[in-house]
């Protein structure tokens, strides 16, 4: 089974052809970071446009790559919500558009289930093994900061998510206050290593509850930059950046564990965008009472592949989607 799938949520167009769920054929990523970093983060309609211009030449390399064919491929997936309506309605449109070229059924595909499907081709060995259900999902990202229990394929349970800023969100808006630049994640791991003391910052348990919260972080650290006049002294950023980033890290990594003892989960799911973090992989790995699956660091960002691998999983728990396939915006996982 051929999957040929389209990404492009957010500012990454990207196509890939996967096999059989977990075999990638070829997996292309034209990343539009360095357009944005100049504005401070992501202006919609400049994504939107550069996903016109690029959709196609990846499109081609992915095939190319991969040595086939439309023709050679058995299904279209890609990617309607949640994201950015514009750059979704590039790759949605784009994919119907190919469906209806090559009579191929297409299915649209909820980009947070996507992620956790990046531990499946980091995996591949254990395609068809079940054991790893019930699995508590920890998905983390720009947008997005949400707590899943998986208890099959296609089948979620709400646990809790953010509700303010997702911690991708507050890495970026700390990484601006800090003035490390765009994007925050790698900016405030760079800085944070080059630590040598730390400020206190405070946590939001929200206990009771599964919840996150990052908002009064976010207000913390902008009262000590002014309070300690951190700005124009390295030392102090670094020490600034390093217990902020511990502060997300000890709130995700502790939730996260406590969950899974009291839900009785087989494993614990890491995955999007900031699971790329080195302080909070190497921390759940250790700390996790089960065992933890976390993708390499180029299957956590936005990609194809992991569209494509949630396509062929998923589809026995849903039928092809209508022609009439629509962008969701604001599609949530459920």
């Amino acid at each position: 089974m051929r999957i040929l799938a389209i990404e492009t949520s957010c500012d990454e167009t990207a196509a890939a052809v996967v096999e059989n769920g977990t075999d990638i054929l070829s997996n292309v990523i034209a990343s539009q970071i360095d357009i944005h970093t100049r504005y401070g983060g992501i202006v919609p309609e400049v994504a939107s446009r550069q996903h016109v211009l690029s959709i196609v030449p990846v499109y081609e390399e992915a095939l190319s790559r991969a040595e086939l064919r439309l023709g050679d491929i058995d299904r279209i997936a890609v990617t309607h919500g949640p994201g950015l309506a514009g750059s979704l309605l590039v790759g949605v449109n784009f994919a119907k558009a190919l469906a209806t070229a090559s009579g191929r059924p297409i299915y649209g595909i909820n980009h947070m289930e996507s992620h956790l499907y990046a531990n499946w081709l980091a995996y591949p060995t254990m395609r068809e093994d079940a054991s790893r259900f019930p699995a508590l999902c920890l998905i983390v990202s720009g947008g997005h900061t949400e707590m899943h229990l998986m208890k099959g394929h296609g089948k979620y349970q709400l646990l809790g998510r953010t509700r303010d800023d997702a911690a991708g969100e507050a890495f970026d808006k700390a990484a601006r206050l800090l003035e490390l630049g765009y994007p925050g994640g790698p900016a405030i791991q760079n800085a944070a290593s080059n630590a040598t003391g730390r400020y206190p910052l405070p946590r939001a348990w929200l206990p009771g509850t599964h919840d996150f919260s990052f908002s009064g972080l976010k207000t913390a650290l902008y009262h000590l930059t002014h309070k300690e006049k951190l700005l124009g002294h390295p030392d102090r950023v670094a020490n600034a950046a390093f217990s902020f980033q511990d502060a997300v890290v000890d709130v995700l990594v502790t939730k996260a564990c406590r969950a899974a003892d009291e839900l009785g989960v087989t494993c614990i799911m890491l995955s999007g965008g900031v699971a790329a973090n080195a302080v909070l992989r190497e921390r759940l790995t250790r700390e996790s009472p089960v065992k933890s699956f976390i993708p390499p660091l180029s299957l956590c960002t936005d990609n194809a592949a992991m569209v494509a691998s949630c396509a062929y999983f998923t589809a026995d728990q849903r039928s092809p989607s209508e022609p009439d396939l629509d962008v969701d915006p604001s599609l949530s996982l459920k």
